[in-house]
């Protein structure tokens, strides 16, 4: 099906067309019709499939014969993070371009003196967190009886994050009468009850299964310890040439640390995390956007919504305290039909946490084990309960090989390397790395099969 089929204008159609694109993807195709009918709407589909263009450009419609009032916008979407909803800003920009469309970011960290000029010359489409909304709204600098239009973007990440109170405050103070659309990834009871609450009669549309990973995502797991972790991860970054990634630390004090080690092995890395300035953050995510530099550290904060293009690597530096959250890590890489690598590197204390990964995404997460030698790694905890039957076969074989056996083995060398002094320029010019390379069924050549 092409754009010009799901009942969007001439003006959208040819913003739609100056970014090259003419079919839309499942979740369009499915939500933007139903939309455009005043319907509310349910939307489940994985990260990277198109959602967000799923709500703007439909939006883009219903809002373009109307003019907003001073403090009374005519939409509101509601995200999580900060990052998303300028992301969600980006595409009202991308696509309402011939549209004389105001919109407005309500997001902490940021001037609210310069918010509230924004609001009281009128905007037709408010994106804005929770906590920030709430402040204004109790303020009595914004009004929320003209709105027509409600989007509540990631509800499974809104819960995750104690975002749902707020969202059943501000949902019971907008009109009766707006409608509503929702998006989320997963569907856990408390977003169906959200949306049994809250929205009229919707129409739910799906375009994956609400648990499931993406199928061209290749996903590893390395056993290791706390101690070699860095390490691992550098040689692994090395032997797949990474182009550029993600990489997801729990704690958002191993971040700095992470980025300094990565750095002084001369690669291009900054860390990204909510105890930092919003115009930091901001400043950051687009310099990685604009591959000023290969390597984000980050906490979940960057998990969901961002999106950054040909993104060739995940790499789950910890395994996420959260099941869920692995699917949204991971769901960086192998966006729009492309291929993609997600790493996931595990200790012995993490074996409950891999457990309920796997237990979620119905499969095993493949293992890869180094050869031997000093700096060997990748030995499969005895506690763990289920691992596939070639990891379990190539685990016991390692350990029957007595000490005085002679045969070769390829072994990691990355601890041996030394730093190679690469010199980055302020603007984030990132050290020369290589083509990208490991993608398809090859294993890195450290790795024994």
């Amino acid at each position: 099906m092409l754009f010009e089929k799901l009942g969007l204008g001439e003006k959208t159609l040819k913003a739609i067309n100056d970014c090259g694109y003419t079919q839309p993807t499942p979740i369009q195709e499915k939500a933007i019709p139903l939309i455009l009918m005043s319907r509310d709407v349910v939307g489940l589909a994985q990260t990277g499939t198109g959602k967000t263009a799923s709500f703007t450009l439909p939006m883009i419609e219903i809002l373009s014969g109307g003019r907003a009032k001073a403090r009374m916008p005519r939409s509101l979407i509601l995200t999580p993070t900060r990052e998303l909803a300028a992301q969600i800003a980006e595409n009202f920009d991308t696509y309402g371009k011939y549209h004389n469309l105001e919109k407005a970011l309500l997001v902490g960290g940021t001037s609210m003196d310069k918010q509230i000029q924004k609001l009281d010359r009128g905007v037709d489409v408010l994106i804005a967190t929770p906590g920030r909304l709430l402040d204004l709204f109790e303020r009595g600098k914004i009004l929320l009886t003209d709105i027509k239009v409600f989007v509540i973007d990631e509800a499974d990440r809104m819960l995750d994050m104690g975002f749902i109170p707020d969202i059943e405050k501000i949902a019971s103070i907008l009109p009766f009468s707006r409608q509503t659309l929702l998006f989320s990834a997963t569907m856990p009871p408390v977003i169906r009850k959200l949306t049994e609450k809250f929205l009229s009669n919707p129409k739910e549309v799906s375009v994956t299964l609400p648990s499931s990973t993406a199928e061209n995502v290749e996903q590893f797991l390395v056993w290791t310890d706390s101690k070699r972790k860095m390490e691992v991860l550098a040689g692994i970054i090395k032997q797949d040439n990474v182009k550029n990634a993600f990489i997801f630390c729990n704690r958002k004090r191993d971040i700095d640390g992470l980025s300094k080690f990565l750095f002084s092995r001369g690669y291009a890395a900054k860390g990204l995390h909510g105890d930092m300035a919003q115009a930091k953050r901001t400043e950051t995510f687009q310099a990685f956007k604009d591959s000023e530099f290969d390597l984000l550290i980050c906490s979940d904060v960057a998990a969901r919504g961002l999106d950054v293009s040909n993104m060739s690597h995940v790499f789950n530096f910890d395994v996420p305290f959260n099941a869920e959250d692995y699917i949204h890590r991971i769901g960086r890489t192998g966006r729009a039909g492309k291929v993609g690598r997600a790493w996931t590197f595990a200790c012995k204390d993490d074996v409950k946490f891999v457990d309920a990964v796997e237990a979620l995404i119905k499969k095993k997460i493949t293992v890869q084990k180094a050869g031997g030698g000093k700096n060997s790694f990748g030995s499969v905890p005895k506690t763990v309960k289920a691992v596939d039957n070639k990891s379990k076969a190539s685990h016991s074989k390692g350990q029957e090989k007595s000490k005085g056996q002679e045969k070769k083995q390829k072994t990691f060398k990355a601890c041996s390397v030394k730093p190679v002094k690469q010199e980055c320029k302020k603007s984030g010019n990132k050290p020369s790395q290589g083509g990208i390379q490991g993608f398809g069924s090859d294993i890195p050549d450290f790795f024994d099969n």
